[in-house]
């Protein structure tokens, strides 16, 4: 038995960290999470689950006091009450108080107030669906039962769980942010995702042929339309089979529509471009496939007897030669991640184990086998623990304003249990009506979301190329993609962050604010990395006005419109309209946002250009993160930080940008740097200093519009916009 899918886990908590009584267990993770665990037997399950893998955690302090039969555990947040019951937990046996607030649980209570979280796919929703429930809550307490989750083996295969009850208890209070830094201590952190996947991504269901989606890739740069991922829908294999498949699965290059596809792919990689192929490996291999013959004979199968291998990724000899025989071929022509598609079912021959969160532990870990290569995926939610697997494809939406209107709520909300980068088709999926105005909001809403993927299902009338509208529409589309591969600097940071602390680059309003009422009644604004808060228009525009309407709630302090730098008031509401081009997008008073150039391909490496955003009324400090974008030599420490602060005072704003630290190979050797100080009435007088030296300023001028790509309002490099 090999130990090839072993994962690095230490799910034995600390002995000290451990508080037993007759035939349950309670173990202190944290001051305010603790494990609960009846067993009818005495024997408890100290090996990883799915969702709980670090258990050995530092010890709080607590205190225990014993009366009989009776055990009180006291942290510096819980009171944690159990009263023997040979039932073992009851409402009336177990119960545990908050400290301070007044908040309190018992064994087996609702939680009236969980703010959700996620779900597995979107497939078909039109406007709002129902969520699963998250970690944070307005009652203060949430409760994860993780009583029938398989868990690892020694060799990293997933078995049964032990019988008996299994939970978790996070008493947070409204400290949503530390609950999530401690759920991903515990539960295992968010990989740093390669650089690339914050650039745009096309897709399409479509028959395309080699030569007609090469053409596609270059009208996107004859059309300056920034692109870094161009995914190959299920049509690059066979599906006319002749057999009983439906042609949904497939391993087999079809070569009328892909002659030399190890070319095509070469030819991707040389512009800059990343690939995927679609997966949908639920229906096995049959005999019409090319490597049908191996995959028999590797699972002990007669390839004479043409009956189809099933899928059964809960078998380790199936699941071996699934990865080593239908994949690894690929990825040796230059495939580089896998899109799996389609949710498998919901069961397996292991009792409690979703084959699709199996699929996506599975092809992440694979994908990193050589320890080199910075592996992700893309697929469905497969449950609490995903956020370990990033990327999450949303699934089959359709292509409606309701649809639109609600995917930033489900985008945020998705941070309740650590799941950052959901990626939506981008323009709606299927059914409804093309409209210019809702796939141009759409295209925007992408531009402020975690993952930018144009798609749309094999229909003539959906079309998601933005050169394929009218002239408004295309200008606008492009716009927002030129803008967002600009702000690859800032949302790659904002990964970093996602990775260190667990805090995702799309938060909840109430993560901000979660002593304030407001927070929790604005679902459709959210912050955008630490500097920004969006809010894009997601209604049709007044007919008559031709002005769109978004109210906004922006929190105590001083805010700035991120394009114009036109001053707003916090802790207040505001009611914005706007033309087709405009964006509600806020910078807090400080903000420094970094951007890159807007035309541009590929988007791995860091750029030679800078383009700063400073917004005045604050003191603030912004570190910008830079590494190879592709590898693990990361966590060696060959990483660039440069950090850019701010002194404010009520005339004049101190700007300072620091040497660089770390490995200066991972950020490039000269930079140009351009300025905008958004929010200034009056230039008045401008110096700049390089290494204590004054030097010419390039440009100093006033703006009085704000900054648009098409408006020929670039800043030169060196210049100090005001």
């Amino acid at each position: 038995m090999t130990d090839r899918f072993q994962i690095a886990v230490d799910p034995v908590a600390e002995p000290a960290a451990m508080v037993a009584g007759p035939n349950v267990r309670f173990t202190v993770l944290t001051s305010r999470l603790i494990r609960l665990e009846h067993s009818p037997n005495g024997q408890f399950e100290d090996r990883a689950s799915q969702a709980f893998w670090h258990r050995r955690q530092p010890v709080p302090p607590f205190e225990v006091n014993r009366l009989g039969d009776r055990i009180e555990l006291v942290t510096e947040h819980l009171t944690l009450r159990y009263a023997f019951d040979p039932r073992g937990f009851t409402p009336k046996s177990l119960s545990i108080e908050l400290t301070g607030s007044g908040g309190a649980w018992r064994f087996g209570e609702r939680d009236h107030g969980n703010l959700l979280g996620t779900t597995r796919t979107l497939d078909g929703a039109h406007g709002e669906i129902r969520l699963e429930r998250g970690l944070m809550s307005r009652s203060g307490w949430s409760v994860v039962d993780d009583s029938t989750s398989p868990v690892f083996d020694d060799t990293g295969w997933l078995t049964t769980h032990r019988p008996g009850v299994d939970l978790y208890f996070f008493g947070y209070g409204h400290d949503y942010t530390q609950c999530l830094k401690d759920f991903v201590r515990v539960s295992g952190s968010v990989p740093l995702i390669p650089r690339f996947v914050l650039g745009n991504w096309w897709s399409r269901y479509w028959e395309y042929t080699q030569d007609e989606l090469t053409e596609v890739v270059l009208d996107f740069e004859r059309n300056q339309v920034p692109l870094s991922v161009c995914i190959v829908d299920m049509d690059w294999h066979v599906t006319q089979t002749g057999n009983s498949s439906s042609g949904w699965t497939g391993y087999t290059w079809n070569r009328e529509l892909f002659p030399n596809p190890e070319a095509f792919i070469r030819w991707l990689h040389a512009r800059g471009l990343k690939t995927a192929l679609n997966l949908h490996p639920a229906e096995g291999v049959h005999p019409h496939e090319s490597l049908y013959e191996a995959m028999a004979r590797a699972l002990g199968h007669d390839p004479e007897s043409r009956e189809p291998v099933a899928f059964d990724i809960a078998d380790r000899r199936f699941a071996e030669a699934y990865f080593d025989l239908l994949h690894h071929p690929f990825e040796a022509q230059g495939v580089d991640f896998w899109w799996i598609d389609w949710q498998q079912g919901e069961r397996t021959r292991l009792t409690g184990l979703d084959p699709l969160w199996w699929l996506n532990h599975l092809h992440f870990d694979d994908l990193g086998r050589d320890g080199k290569k910075r592996p992700f995926i893309f697929s469905r939610w497969g449950g609490l623990g995903n956020h370990r697997y990033p990327i999450g494809f949303s699934g089959d939406t359709h292509v409606s304003w309701e649809t639109l209107a609600f995917q930033p709520y489900f985008t945020a909300t998705a941070a309740n249990v650590g799941y950052g980068w959901w990626s939506h088709d981008i323009g709606g999926h299927q059914r409804g009506i093309e409209d210019a105005e809702l796939y141009a909001r759409w295209v925007q809403y992408g531009a402020f979301s975690p993952i930018v993927r144009l798609h749309s299902t094999k229909n003539p009338y959906h079309d998601r190329r933005p050169w394929s509208w009218d002239a408004e529409t295309f200008r606008v589309a492009r716009e927002a993609m030129q803008l967002r591969h600009a702000l690859i600097p800032y949302l790659y940071t904002t990964a970093r962050r996602n990775h260190i602390e667990g805090l995702p680059p799309i938060l909840p309003m109430y993560y901000l604010h979660p002593e304030c009422d407001e927070a929790y009644r604005c679902p459709a604004q959210y912050a955008f990395g630490t500097e920004l808060i969006a809010a894009p228009f997601t209604s049709p525009r007044d007919p008559d006005t031709r002005l769109s309407k978004q109210t906004v709630w922006l929190p105590p302090g001083d805010w700035f419109d991120f394009f114009t730098g036109e001053h707003f008031e916090g802790g207040r509401w505001h009611t914005l309209y706007g033309e087709l081009h405009d964006v509600p997008v806020f910078a807090k008073a400080g903000a420094i946002v970094a951007l890159g150039p807007r035309v541009g391909w590929g988007g791995v490496d860091a750029p030679l250009e800078l383009h700063l955003h400073v917004f005045p009324g604050a003191d603030n400090r912004f570190e910008l993160y830079e590494d190879d974008g592709k590898t693990t030599a990361y966590r060696q420490g060959h990483y660039a930080l440069t950090a850019f602060s701010q002194t404010w005072a009520v005339s004049s704003l101190e700007f300072q940008i620091a040497p660089v630290k770390g490995d200066r190979l991972a950020a490039p050797d000269k930079r140009a740097y351009a300025f905008s100080f958004k929010g200034i009435r009056d230039p008045g007088r401008a110096e700049v200093c390089v290494d204590g030296e004054a030097r010419e300023i390039d440009r100093l001028y006033a703006a009085r519009r704000p900054y648009r790509a098409e408006r020929g309002e670039r800043a030169e490099r060196g210049a100090v916009g005001l």
